[in-house]
C-alpha cells in the first residue's frame, strides 16, 4: 500500500469520526433554524456533503466544527427565508383556467425533457410567441425553436400520429 492510500483513509476515518461526533450537534441546530424536521436533515446533509468536499483544507482549521455549523446556518437561513417568500406567495387554489380534455395528451406532455414541454406549454397552450418562448425560456429564438420542433416530433411519436412541423 503506497504512502497516498494510507493518507487518504487516514482522512475518510478522521471525516468519519468527525461526522459521527458532530451530526446530532449539527442537525439540532438546523432544526432550531428551521423549525422543521425534514428541512433540518436535508440541510445537514448538505452542509456535511460541503465538508466533505473541502475536507483536506477545513481539518486543519482550529474550529472545523464551526466551519460546520456555519455552513449549516447558513443554508437553514437561506431555506428559512425561501420557505417565507413561498408562504407569502401562497394564494387560494383556483381551478385552472384550462384543462385540456385529451388525457393521452397530458400524459405524454410529462413525458417530454423539460425545455421541449416547457416550448410545448407556452406555444400552443399560452399562445406565445417564438421570440417570447425564448426570453422566457433564456435562449436564442432559434434554440426555442429546436425545442418546439423536437416537442411536436417526440409528442407526435409518442401519441402515435405524423408529425407536421411548421414554425
Amino acid at each position: 500500500m503506497n504512502r497516498r492510500a494510507d493518507g487518504r483513509r487516514e482522512d475518510e476515518a478522521a471525516f468519519d469520526w468527525f461526522f459521527r461526533a458532530e451530526y446530532p450537534a449539527v442537525l439540532k441546530t438546523a432544526y432550531l433554524v428551521t423549525h422543521d424536521r425534514e428541512a433540518a436533515r436535508d440541510v445537514t446533509q448538505e452542509a456535511f456533503i460541503q465538508l466533505l468536499r473541502h475536507w483536506r483544507k477545513v481539518s486543519r482549521y482550529e474550529r472545523p466544527d464551526a466551519w460546520v455549523r456555519r455552513v449549516a446556518i447558513r443554508i437553514a437561513v437561506r431555506h428559512s427565508r425561501k420557505l417565507r417568500l413561498q408562504r407569502s406567495l401562497e394564494v387560494e387554489p383556483v381551478a385552472p383556467a384550462y384543462v385540456p380534455a385529451d388525457p393521452d395528451l397530458m400524459r405524454e406532455l410529462k413525458g417530454l425533457p423539460a425545455m421541449q414541454r416547457a416550448a410545448i406549454v407556452l406555444f400552443y397552450f399560452e399562445d406565445r410567441p417564438v421570440s417570447e418562448i425564448a426570453e422566457i425560456l433564456d435562449c436564442a429564438p432559434s434554440t426555442a425553436k429546436v425545442h418546439l420542433h423536437r416537442g411536436r416530433k417526440n409528442l407526435a411519436e409518442r401519441l402515435g400520429e405524423v408529425s407536421v412541423d411548421v414554425v
